[in-house]
């Protein structure tokens, strides 16, 4: 194995790490605080996890990555950074396989989740960098579920509409806790 390549696996499992970190803190109370210098991932440590779209998706950071381009479907930067906001905890992203309804239709929809291009894949990786290192502004005011303009679910109608982006709706509760 060369330097390089034992350089950017090193890279990739500091990311990886760090992804880790950022995530747990975010679940734990939705922190707003910025990450310590420290904890911030590097654009170049995000580049180089999962550098072709293929690792299992067992951190943050693939996850997050993963579920901005498959759900904002490799289009546009406010779509995909809107997104990821929502997402921000990747533990929801695989909620409900058991039971066949799943919070995100890509995760259970039976086809392969491997990104097909790299270049939409680098964008949504250095996205979700930035929405794990706080460096995001919230388009979507708080929004804690969003769906697909192509569908109207029935949970729709109990959450305030905070955001419409090209092809999603985003929502929040009234009390602003998740049900």
């Amino acid at each position: 194995m060369s330097t390089a390549d034992q350089d950017q696996r090193g890279q990739a499992a500091h990311a990886r790490d760090k992804s880790e970190v950022l995530e747990e803190k975010a679940a734990a109370g939705g922190s707003k605080t910025q990450p310590t210098p420290a904890e911030i991932i590097t654009k170049q440590q995000a580049q180089a996890v999962d550098p072709i779209g293929e690792e299992p998706l067992d951190d943050a950071i693939i996850c997050l990555a993963r579920s901005i381009y498959w759900e904002a479907n490799r289009k546009d930067n406010a779509e995909m950074e809107a997104i990821a906001n929502v997402v921000m905890v990747c533990g929801v992203v695989k909620e409900g396989r058991e039971q066949g309804v799943c919070q995100f239709s890509w995760w259970c929809d039976g086809r392969a989740d491997d990104a097909r291009e790299d270049e939409p894949y680098s964008h949504a990786k250095e996205i979700a960098r930035k929405a794990l290192n706080r460096q995001l502004k919230d388009p979507t005011e708080g929004a804690m579920y969003f769906h697909s303009r192509k569908v109207t679910p029935n949970w729709s109608s109990i959450y305030i509409r905070t955001a419409e982006t090209g092809e999603h709706i985003f929502y929040k509760p009234a009390d602003g806790k998740a049900k």
